[in-house]
């Protein structure tokens, strides 16, 4: 492991971060990153004695850009167009000090418990996305599944996806973290909203192919009846019949548990971010508190969910739940550092 600063490598142009064509070249990342390797005294990842892990979540082409489907603005308008910036450059600076890379891929099909196609109103229309559903609409009728989904989602059994879905909402309630929120449709799997921006992707190659360490990739969010913000659990895994309907990722879970430090950066702070930060938190009160101490938090490299409301102001906007958030993990022992300060100098870190 090198605990030096590296330069960016000059094949690097900061305006990619804000093009969704951008498609870099595997072959000729793969030859430049040999090159790399040698001038710069790279090590393989596997020589590392403090292995560190970079935990990138949901840097997909839906999120990162405009054009995308469910793009993270934050405040600024810019927000993960900067993130994804950021995030590049974080990479390609500590080079020798990351360890693994691993990218989520949120992943969908169009129908989903969280799309509008997935429910009707009490007059059989469609919903709109950007509202909730709450478990009184469903009992009292004012919104329902679509029965036409019925035969290939439940074998047919309408009556168990109605007792289903009202059974998932209350379940959401009764946590008390939200209610059902729906999404426009978003990182549907084969679509071009899917695939990595392109900035990060070329980032998380070179890594790759400098350091002789796999592009590892979590995949989440195939489950039509849950939603799976978080990648280490999808939000309720169980049936109302008792039966199960989802599991943790609990090969994951660990493999975050047995680094000695986890950087946790992506996409988007009020929602993906937060709940996997939840979750793992969760998981290290469970085993040991004082383990909140190995993970980093890169403030500057995630940005929250916003939806203009064409005045110039927002109809949505969590900056304050993914702020609320930062301190409540911070409070756990956890530590809110930026992309521009050395790993080095990390409070707590041993390189």
């Amino acid at each position: 492991m090198s605990t030096q600063t590296l330069p960016i490598p000059s094949f690097f142009d900061a305006a990619h971060a804000a093009e969704w064509s951008y498609r870099p070249d595997a072959t000729q990342l793969a030859t430049t990153a040999a090159t790399w390797r040698a001038q710069h005294k790279l090590k393989p990842s596997a020589a590392d004695e403090t292995r560190v892990h970079l935990l990138l979540i949901d840097v997909q082409k839906d999120f990162c850009f405009p054009e995308g489907t469910l793009y993270v603005a934050g405040r600024s308008g810019r927000g993960a167009i900067d993130d994804s910036r950021r995030i590049a450059e974080f990479i390609y600076r500590n080079l020798g000090a990351l360890t693994d890379v691993t990218t989520t891929l949120d992943t969908h099909l169009a129908y989903q418990i969280f799309f509008p196609s997935f429910w009707l109103d009490k007059a059989d229309n469609p919903l709109t996305p950007f509202r909730t559903i709450t478990a009184a609409e469903i009992a009292a009728g004012d919104v329902r599944p679509n029965p036409a989904m019925a035969k290939w989602l439940c074998g047919g059994n309408y009556t168990w996806l109605c007792k289903q879905v009202l059974f998932y909402c209350q379940e959401l309630e009764r946590a008390g973290k939200y209610q059902l929120y729906l999404w426009p449709p978003h990182c549907l799997l084969g679509s071009d909203g899917h695939a990595l921006a392109g900035v990060i992707h070329e980032a998380r190659l070179f890594h790759a192919f400098a350091r002789t360490s796999q592009s590892h990739v979590e995949v989440k969010g195939g489950n039509p009846l849950t939603e799976n913000y978080s990648v280490l659990r999808p939000e309720v895994l169980s049936r109302f019949d008792g039966a199960a309907l989802a599991q943790r990722n609990t090969n994951f879970i660990q493999t975050l548990l047995s680094a000695d430090a986890v950087v946790i950066a992506g996409q988007a702070a009020s929602h993906c971010v937060k709940s996997t930060i939840d979750d793992l938190l969760a998981e290290i009160a469970a085993k040991d508190p004082s383990l909140a101490a190995k993970v980093y938090l890169l403030t500057d490299c995630m940005s929250s969910v916003t939806v203009p409301d064409g005045k110039g102001g927002f109809a949505a906007d969590f900056t304050s739940q993914a702020e609320s958030a930062l301190d409540k993990f911070k409070a756990a022992g956890m530590h809110l550092v930026t992309s521009t300060t050395p790993i080095a100098s990390w409070p707590g870190i041993r390189l």
